[in-house]
């Protein structure tokens, strides 16, 4: 397909029944931008904090409640880049990564993921608003991408054969990233009990072969509608459903209130602490870089 741009910050979710496979399909830009902008972040952590929110909009709208939040953090203790944290609640998104800038200089233009983090690791919780359970699952951060590690977590901790493809593409100060993630559900529709899930089971080698044929470019070309990349994989199929997904938009949920709440909670010898001079409290939020002067 040629012609307009098209499928920004919009979900694709696609079945193939007879496959008992299921998919999510993105490609951010504005959502993208708007995030990247709040810091001066140099390309290598540009293109790793992209990676992350894609992988963080894969995976949250996989939530079945709409209120539920996946929140997604990879961390180490002496690493360049020692904190990653990208939240995905009801088509919200936001994420932020600290780093060294003096000891990322000597690493060059593309760092490889251990040389980023060293040894680390990444951290997945789901938060259900419906049912107010949290669990969270825990993987060594190893392999070549955020999305090789969150293959190992599904693999670890959900037991659900997974493929995750991440592309990320910069032209000046646009970016623009586009992911795919495949999932294996055996015994068919979602909310079954899950009997044989291996990875060497053929329904999931023969979709994850085509799955991951996809490439780079396609995954960030803004004239490919996703709805056509997902039928360049699977169009021998017999049935492949698909349905549009949220719209994705910079979600920061940060406001005086929202702190007052929380410095609220302390007591009042913390708070006493936490004044400045002009007896406010100064909180700088991290996620879209606004200062907030809260009075307590």
């Amino acid at each position: 397909m040629a012609g307009d741009e098209t499928g920004f910050d919009q979900v694709l979710r696609f079945t193939i029944p007879a496959r008992n496979a299921r998919g999510r399909a993105v490609r951010l830009s504005p959502v993208l931008d708007t995030i990247l902008t709040a810091h001066a972040y140099p390309l290598p952590i540009r293109h790793l904090l992209a990676e992350a929110l894609v992988v963080t909009a894969l995976i949250g709208t996989l939530l079945k409640d709409d209120e539920g939040q996946l929140t997604m953090q990879a961390q180490t203790e002496d690493g360049i880049v020692d904190l990653l944290v990208c939240d995905y609640r009801g088509g919200e998104l936001r994420g932020y990564v600290r780093h060294n800038p003096e000891r990322l200089v000597a690493l060059g233009a593309n760092p490889s993921l251990y040389a980023l983090f060293g040894r680390g690791y990444l951290a997945i919780t789901f938060d259900l608003a419906s049912t107010g359970q949290r669990y969270q699952g825990i993987v060594p951060l190893e392999g070549d991408s955020l999305a090789a590690a969150c293959e190992s977590y599904f693999a670890q901790s959900e037991q659900v054969p997974t493929l995750i493809r991440v592309a990320v593409r910069s032209e000046g100060e646009r970016c623009v990233a586009g992911g795919l993630l495949v999932q294996h559900l055996a015994e068919g529709e979602e909310g079954r009990e899950r009997l044989h899930v291996r990875l060497d089971h053929p329904e999931w080698e023969h979709i994850a072969v085509l799955a991951g044929s996809t490439r780079h470019d396609e995954l960030v070309d803004p004239t490919l509608s996703l709805e056509a990349l997902v039928w360049r994989l699977f169009h021998d199929e017999g049935e492949v459903r698909v349905e549009a997904g949220p719209m994705l938009r910079r979600g920061c949920r940060c406001s005086i209130e929202h702190y007052a709440s929380v410095i609220a909670q302390f007591p009042e010898d913390d708070q006493a602490e936490m004044r400045d001079e002009s007896g406010l409290v100064v909180v700088d939020c991290a996620f879209c870089s606004r200062l907030f002067e809260i009075p307590v």
